[in-house]
């Protein structure tokens, strides 16, 4: 079989399909055909080496995939043969609070991931995926589905009624646009681009503010009444005005690092508006078989910017650093 490693130094360039033999599930493990991946921006960084600069090599590429049960071990009881599964991001977080020790079983990462035609996981590190979603769709759930589910439900209590304020047009911001429209809430959303404005108007955005147009957008947004929630996935050069614009007593979800993870924070801001800011590290198995059930429930389609073919993965990370995307770009590995 194949599978997409980091080797030979970091760089897009050194992401190539290798072979290996093909994995046997030993007691308790499942055996799974990949039939779809998709990217994350971590994915970027783990591969130009701004992720870990000291990751062993080679190491198998890919957080976020989906695909079919093809062998069983020994005592398995979750699956069966043929079963249509996504591995959960930390294979050792299942349920409860998150503990530093599960950092160490996040695939793609710290463990080889699912960049490749066949993996062996534990049968605890796996979810059934939606019926109604194809392979494609589904690997875009794992890490950008479950950190917006978490930042909004899991952690965040969202209620109907209340106003979301989410970041560009990336996986997690536009899961968290779905997420929220769902469950009732009003949502503000931010871009540069007129194209994508319209494309989060039409997905049911209650308003769409030009973020480089409007540079003091969270004191724009704060004069408009604020929001409840912000789903910050900008990092260092956004929360400033994240912080303007949530209301007192609202929450600030830290996600993303896209401008940078290292900046000065208003920490008066945060004490006189009585603001909760917290970390969100993608979220649990218990978390991600919530979101599955809330996407049944509203038939929600995860939105797909783009898919290429496994040999294209250079051309898909490539596609992700022009930040051109809108969704998630998936990588199909039939």
């Amino acid at each position: 079989m194949l599978q997409a490693r980091i080797e030979n130094g970091f760089g897009i360039e050194n992401v190539q399909w290798a072979k290996a033999p093909s994995p046997q599930a030993g007691p308790g493990q499942v055996l799974v055909r990949m039939r779809a991946a998709s990217l994350n921006f971590r994915d970027l960084l783990l591969a130009t080496g701004k992720y870990d600069p000291k990751l062993p090599m080679p190491r198998v590429m890919g957080s976020d995939g989906a695909g079919e049960v093809i062998g069983l071990g020994e005592g398995t009881k979750r699956f069966r043969l043929g079963d249509r599964v996504a591995g959960i991001f930390m294979q050792g977080w299942l349920a409860g609070r998150y503990r530093d020790s599960y950092a160490s079983s996040a695939l793609g990462g710290a463990i080889d991931g699912v960049f490749s035609q066949e993996v062996v996981l534990d049968e605890e590190g796996l979810v059934a995926i939606p019926q109604h979603l194809s392979f494609e769709e589904a690997a875009a759930l794992p890490c950008a589905g479950v950190t917006a589910w978490n930042s909004l439900f899991a952690s965040g209590d969202l209620r109907s009624g209340e106003t979301v304020l989410v970041l560009g047009s990336g996986g997690v911001s536009v899961f968290a646009l779905q997420l929220a429209k769902a469950a009732g809430a009003r949502v503000i959303a931010t871009s540069s681009q007129p194209e994508k404005m319209e494309m989060l108007k039409a997905m049911g955005a209650d308003w769409v503010l030009n973020y480089k147009e409007v540079a003091d957008w969270g004191k724009v947004i704060a004069k408009a009444g604020g929001v409840d929630h912000v789903v910050e996935v900008g990092g260092a050069g956004s929360l400033e005005q994240s912080l303007l614009a949530v209301r007192g007593g609202g929450r600030v979800s830290l996600i993303g690092v896209l401008s940078g993870a290292a900046g000065p924070i208003n920490i008066g801001r945060v004490l006189h508006k009585h603001v909760t800011v917290q970390g969100i590290y993608v979220g649990s198995r218990e978390m991600f078989e919530a979101m599955n059930a809330a996407i049944v429930q509203n038939h929600i389609r995860p939105v797909i910017d783009s898919v290429y073919e496994g040999a294209q993965i250079q051309e898909a990370l490539r596609h992700m650093e022009s930040a051109g995307h809108f969704g998630k770009i998936v990588l199909r590995l039939d």
